[in-house]
């Protein structure tokens, strides 16, 4: 009898486990008229990434058929977790760096200029970021909701078009090497805010 209620047990928990790890991924139930093309825009994700998670051999689909149109929420959330353990990093990392001098062209804690602040707090927090202004803002997305550990960038400071870039740390404010040594500014400030162009996430 303890054999039975045991496997019971077990058996429903697979089957839980398996329930769960089945709602946590995203579907779509394809449309008369639908193509992958469609569906893979709607979803903001690539025609290669549904083939994959649906194992497709070709992009033929048919009315009815439930597609998988995200990976699974449990491995979101993991890179959602790193990420965010990793901007407390980086914006812990700047902190630290307040009141070193601004050197134009400095990468050490001797003297930051804007862009090398930033590469040497994502060094120290694990995250690997480019070295000027203009690769930064290449490298990293535009976001409309800024976290703390995003980048903040500014235009026409001391040359026409982005030049000047800071970490966000919440609460409208932002960190960075910038007047005579790395401080932290609000964005409210009358300068910084005439100047500022967009918030971007690497």
């Amino acid at each position: 009898m303890k054999k039975i209620t045991c496997s019971l047990i077990l058996a429903g928990s697979l089957a839980f486990g398996m329930a769960t790890t089945d709602a946590e991924a995203s579907t779509h139930k394809v449309q008369s008229g639908e193509s992958l093309w469609i569906i893979s825009k709607a979803n903001n994700v690539s025609v290669a990434d549904l083939m994959k998670w649906n194992d497709l051999k070709s992009d033929e689909i048919m009315p009815n058929q439930v597609l998988q149109t995200s990976t699974k929420n449990s491995n979101s959330a993991s890179v959602s977790k790193k990420t965010t353990v990793a901007s407390p990093k980086v914006v812990d990392q700047a902190m630290k760096l307040i009141g070193i001098p601004y050197v134009f062209g400095g990468t050490t804690v001797k003297g930051f200029d804007c862009s090398g602040f930033i590469q040497y707090a994502y060094k120290k927090s694990g995250k690997s970021i480019s070295r000027t202004t203009l690769s930064q803002f290449a490298q990293t997305k535009k976001v409309t909701a800024p976290k703390p550990g995003d980048l903040v960038f500014f235009q026409n400071t001391y040359r026409k078009g982005i030049s000047h870039v800071g970490i966000y740390i919440g609460n409208n404010k932002f960190v960075h090497a910038g007047g005579k040594k790395s401080q932290v500014t609000s964005l409210s400030n009358s300068y910084w805010k005439s100047k500022f162009h967009s918030f971007k996430r690497l």
